[in-house]
């Protein structure tokens, strides 16, 4: 399994609702996209398990501006007790390597 370690800063991003985000640093972008077409399940977007403090949850890498964010759900920003502009410590593993 392909597993990166960083910090990175929430933000949010509004549409029809708030969403939250932590755009990953360029060095893990250009790693993941290495590996990108063998995992990508369509519109470019990577499976992935992400997890801050004790929390552990799955979901998907958005490619964005030549890098991806990693969503941030209500659930984790809760329990984690981050916040937007909040630094969070990351592990992230790409599903289906």
């Amino acid at each position: 399994m392909v597993e990166f370690d960083f910090s990175g800063t929430v933000i949010e991003w509004r549409g029809p609702a708030p969403y939250y985000f932590i755009a990953l640093p360029d060095w893990v972008a250009e790693q993941i996209g290495v590996v990108a077409r063998a995992v990508s399940y369509g519109w470019g977007v990577i499976p992935v398990e992400a997890t801050i403090g004790r929390t552990t949850w799955t979901t998907s890498l958005f490619p964005r501006d030549g890098g991806y964010l990693l969503p941030v759900k209500a659930a984790v920003r809760d329990a984690e007790k981050v916040a937007v502009d909040h630094v969070a410590e990351v592990t992230l593993r790409i599903r289906g390597m």
